[in-house]
């Protein structure tokens, strides 16, 4: 049987599009068909008036075209008009990609985007990809690719200049939010495996904590998830984390499995809602709950499924969410086969939390909000020139933040390079055994940049991370 997929519009940016965040039960469904309605029909005349348009186009337009593309831009052109950024039309070569998007390994830069408000904003890169060791990060909008603004581009059309074959570089700019300066970042792109389930024990005043951290939902993601959860329960811990900061979503059934061994089912773990305001309850086949608490750890990359699991986890199990507002997506979509290979995705469905709110743009807010340092959320410092004494822009605010970053005081954070910036830049560099210049060169950006990277993957920097351990640890 062919996929079924409720997705967030979000695009795996490899050698093929991911936009699913699961699997879908089966509303309207028949060996991966949606039944037309039945109690619907387009009205014969606007049939007509379609069908001499693209007579009168085909035939008399005064340079030959292309009968098939014509179509598909007709389907393209009716999904345009539900001004819906999930909506799309797939031809057989992007179906294709789409329908391999969650196998164990992929070619690409490792991220998923999403178009919010008309922009093609990053979802979240993959934990160790290329895009995250370059510097992109959640909400980062994208306004070029090699140079070439992608304004009034749609996903699908990004994702067709950005991805392609591994040891291939390709040049992404970016706007951050905050910062009115753009970013160009040149990533190589390689394979990415899908390993989605990372676990440890973490030991806190004498308890031990297990923690799970699940990166996407794919096909072996539950299974993977089981096997940890037994293990760790083999060695009794006293509490569990689970980590989903960064998790663009995935299968949906992937996140039922999960649901399935962790919330009673005594209240449904999600809502699913169709046009006619008609709702549906799922609920999970578990007695009891856990004899240990649990908590979830969230952040603005957390979408969809990540969603999903979140809510069910808060509102069906009672259990505290730690961290940031989600990303905020709310509808279920579906893949319709239109019978040559190609595909339409369109929504169909609005999800509810188990409490039945929609959380679509406003995301999740956490129980216990925490915000990271700040130094995690710096902004990337690629120079095309060194900088010096008396400049003045936008990246040399960029350097003062990272030299704040690093422990050492420039005196100011404004963009102005000014003699105690110079000082602080040469105290950087005698300490990391650079030469001491007080310009800020390729050398030393890197090195500020390498020192925060391995500061923010130091577990004893993660506040949010700590917020967890201790709130299980005291309870």
């Amino acid at each position: 049987m062919k996929r079924t997929w409720i997705w967030t519009f979000t695009i795996l940016l490899g050698l093929f599009t991911s936009m699913s965040i699961g699997a879908w039960w089966g509303y309207g469904q028949t060996d991966g068909m949606v039944e037309p309605a039945t109690k619907m029909s387009i009205d014969d005349e606007q049939y007509e008036k379609m069908l001499r348009a693209y007579k009168l186009i085909a035939s008399n337009y005064v340079e030959k075209i292309d009968e098939e593309q014509l179509a598909e831009g007709a389907i393209k052109g009716m999904l345009a008009e539900l001004k819906d950024p999930y909506s799309v039309y797939m031809d057989k070569k992007a179906s294709e990609q789409f329908e391999q998007s969650l196998d164990a390994t992929f070619q690409g830069i490792g991220a998923e985007v999403s178009e919010v408000d008309g922009k093609i904003v990053i979802v979240a890169p993959f934990k160790n990809s290329p895009a995250e060791k370059a510097g992109i990060r959640p909400n980062d909008q994208i306004v070029a690719v090699d140079g070439k603004e992608v304004a009034g581009l749609r996903v699908f059309e990004v994702v067709d200049k950005i991805r392609g074959k591994q040891g291939t570089k390709v040049k992404i700019t970016i706007l951050r939010s905050g910062s009115d300066k753009q970013v160009t970042f040149t990533i190589t792109r390689d394979e990415i495996p899908l390993e989605t389930i990372h676990s440890s024990i973490k030991e806190v005043n004498g308890k031990d904590i297990g923690y799970i951290e699940i990166t996407q939902f794919s096909e072996k993601t539950a299974k993977d998830f089981k096997t940890a959860l037994t293990n760790l329960e083999k060695q009794n811990v006293a509490g569990l984390i689970l980590d989903v900061r960064g998790n663009p979503g995935g299968l949906l059934s992937s996140v039922e499995d999960i649901l399935d061994t962790l919330l009673p089912k005594d209240k449904p773990y999600i809502q699913i809602q169709d046009r006619q305001g008609k709702t549906e309850k799922f609920y999970t086949t578990l007695a009891k709950k856990k004899q240990y608490p649990i908590v979830v750890l969230i952040d603005r990359g957390s979408a969809s499924a990540a969603e999903i699991l979140a809510a069910a986890m808060r509102d069906a199990g009672g259990y505290k969410l730690i961290g940031e507002d989600s990303f905020g997506k709310g509808t279920v979509q579906q893949a319709v086969s239109l019978g040559d290979g190609s595909e339409i995705k369109m929504t169909f469905f609005k999800w509810l939390t188990p409490n039945g709110k929609w959380i679509h743009r406003d995301g999740i807010a956490p129980d216990v909000a925490v915000d990271q340092p700040k130094y995690f959320y710096q902004n990337p410092l690629h120079l095309k020139e060194d900088l010096s004494k008396n400049d003045n822009s936008e990246l040399v605010k960029t350097a003062q933040e990272a030299l704040i970053a690093n422990g050492f005081a420039p005196g100011r954070n404004d963009g102005y390079f000014d003699e105690q910036t110079e000082v602080s830049v040469k105290a950087f560099q005698r300490s990391a055994n650079l030469s001491v210049t007080g310009t800020v060169n390729q050398e030393t950006a890197e090195k500020m940049q390498t020192n925060i990277a391995q500061m923010i993957k130091d577990e004893k920097n993660d506040l949010q991370l700590k917020a967890a351990l201790h709130l299980l640890v005291t309870q």
